[in-house]
């Protein structure tokens, strides 16, 4: 969890903290297109259970990711955006546009 003790003093740095990671910027790109369940993700993100379960957690200390709990048997959990991390799509829409100009580059 990130707190002022332990935040970057530099932007990027900061960013990087929360997003810092490959499996953190796929959980995020899944869930621009709106709220998952647990499955959904793993199945999409491709990493193992342990490691989306250790990323969504973190996104959610960090408030990127809001995690619902459905009273219901059984249990079902759902995964959205924060306002906070809706805010990212512009920053993975850049991250997006420059791997596919990259790409482009090293064919």
């Amino acid at each position: 969890m990130i707190t002022k003790k332990n935040m970057s003093p530099c932007p990027v740095g900061l960013l990087l903290q929360v997003i810092g990671n490959k499996w953190k910027v796929l959980i995020i790109r899944d869930l621009l297109t709106g709220t998952k369940r647990f499955g959904m993700l793993k199945k999409s993100v491709g990493c193992s259970q342990k490691v989306l379960t250790d990323n969504l957690r973190m996104l959610e200390e960090d408030k990127i990711v809001l995690r619902t709990v459905y009273a219901e048997i059984p249990p079902r959990v759902e995964y959205q955006l924060t306002k906070t991390g809706k805010s990212l799509k512009p920053v993975l829409d850049a991250m997006a546009s420059w791997g596919e100009k990259y790409r482009k580059q090293l064919k």
